[in-house]
Order: structure tokens, then C-alpha cells, then sequence
């Protein structure tokens, strides 16, 4: 225990585990869809939701759209205003953080609030997912050694673990994979930020079918419920998207 609000659980260290697994395969790639790929497994979601072993409310939801805010903020601030990308990926990292604890704190957790925020986020991420056009980015993967790479990666989701109460649902979508993915996509930062409207749309279905059931079944199976939603959507507008955009080189 490490304080009177914060336990380490088995869910904790499968999610330490599991996260470092996901973002160490996620760097050893290079073509940037394989990297939009693996980012948008709700895999740490899906863990630190049953770590924190809270329901999903609006809070879970809303974070989606932060995570959209995060990702292009890393963007704007690396390629646009010149930031590097460390620090770039610190302040964009904060933004979520603060904007999550005050919008924590304000969110209702009624099923109006949740079915709110659900119509909003998912349509803006179908309209972002239509509009947004396909570029063509160079394929990267960095030289950083994984022994240097596993301990940022876990020193990120042990501070989640801390944190997780003050954030409540917004910990579970926070960039865990993601603070990884834009350091290594660090030249094809569009094809990421292009790729978390899928992850909106997909998602957010993935939630609203938990949502429904999660009164009725146990928060595991009711995760599971989701999981079959969100591999129905995910796995269709993908094979739509690879389709129509151009082979990589």
C-alpha cells in the first residue's frame, strides 16, 4: 500500500507488464500505419480500467477527446513552434493531466452526462476520421535502447497508478502507449494524430456497449462485450482506410 487511497493489485503489475510489451513492439516498428496500428489497441485501457475497478462514466469518454488534444499538441508544438519533442511530449502530457483533474471534478456521473459526451466524441471522431486527409510519411524507428525505454514506460504507468483517483476515468485513456509512440513517430506525427479518431469512433462504441451492460454483468464480461464491439468497428473502418490510402515503400 502506498498510501491510504492508492493499492497495488495484480491488475497493476499485468498493466505495467502489458503496457511496456505494447509500446516496446510499437518501437520496434517502422512503417508509421503499423505504429497508428498498435497504438489504437485499448489494451491499457482495458487494464487500468480493472485495475481502478471504477464503472465507466463520462470521465472515461471525455478522455478520448484529450487524447486527441494530446496528440496534436505534441505535433503543433514539435513541427510548428520548433519544442523538442521530449519537452514537447511533457507539457502536452501536463495539459491532459490538468485539464483531466479539473474536468474530472465537473463532469456529472449520470447517464446524461455519459451519453452526452458519447454523441459528442464519437461524432467528432467520424467527421475527423472522413475529413482528415492520408499523408504519406517517411518510415522511422529510433536507436534508443529498450533497457532505457522499459523504465520510461513504467515510471509512466506507476504515476498513473498514484494518480488514477484524481483523474478517476480519464486515467484509464491517458497516452500510457501513446507518450512512446510520439517519441518514436516522432517524423510521422500526422499518421498518428490522423489515427486517433479511429480510436474515438471505436472506442467510444467500445465503452457505450460496456456502459449498457455493466450493471447487469460483471465488469470483466462487460469489458469483453466491448472488446467485441470495438474489434467489429476498428477492424472495419481499418480495412476501408488501408484500402483507399497508398501502399508504404
Amino acid at each position: 500500500m502506498l498510501s491510504p487511497y492508492v493499492h497495488i493489485n495484480p491488475w497493476d503489475v499485468m498493466l505495467v507488464i502489458v503496457v511496456s510489451v505494447q509500446a516496446t513492439i510499437l518501437a520496434c516498428l517502422q512503417q508509421p500505419r503499423w505504429k497508428a496500428f498498435i497504438i489504437s489497441l485499448p489494451v491499457p485501457f482495458t487494464l487500468m480500467a480493472l485495475a481502478a475497478g471504477r464503472p465507466l462514466d463520462a470521465t472515461n469518454v471525455m478522455g478520448l477527446f484529450f487524447l486527441l488534444l494530446f496528440t496534436h499538441a505534441v505535433r503543433l508544438l514539435y513541427q510548428k513552434l520548433r519544442i523538442p519533442i521530449i519537452p514537447a511530449i511533457i507539457l502536452s502530457a501536463l495539459g491532459y493531466c490538468m485539464l483531466g483533474f479539473v474536468a474530472a471534478q465537473l463532469l456529472p456521473k449520470t447517464d446524461a452526462a455519459f451519453w452526452v459526451t458519447w454523441v459528442f466524441v464519437f461524432l467528432l471522431g467520424a467527421y475527423l476520421s472522413i475529413k482528415l486527409p492520408d499523408r504519406t510519411e517517411p518510415e522511422y524507428r529510433t536507436q534508443l535502447p529498450v533497457w532505457i525505454k522499459l523504465p520510461i514506460i513504467a515510471g509512466v504507468v506507476l504515476i498513473l497508478i498514484l494518480v488514477r483517483n484524481i483523474l478517476q476515468g480519464f486515467a484509464t485513456v491517458f497516452p500510457m502507449v501513446g507518450v512512446i509512440a510520439v517519441y518514436e513517430s516522432r517524423y510521422c506525427l500526422w499518421t498518428i494524430g490522423r489515427q486517433i479518431p479511429v480510436v474515438m469512433v471505436s472506442m467510444s462504441t467500445m465503452m457505450a456497449v460496456a456502459y449498457l451492460v455493466q450493471q447487469q454483468w460483471s465488469f470483466p464480461m462487460a469489458l469483453l462485450a466491448g472488446w467485441c464491439a470495438f474489434l467489429l468497428v476498428f477492424g472495419l473502418i481499418t480495412i476501408r482506410m488501408w484500402a483507399k490510402a497508398p501502399n508504404p515503400a
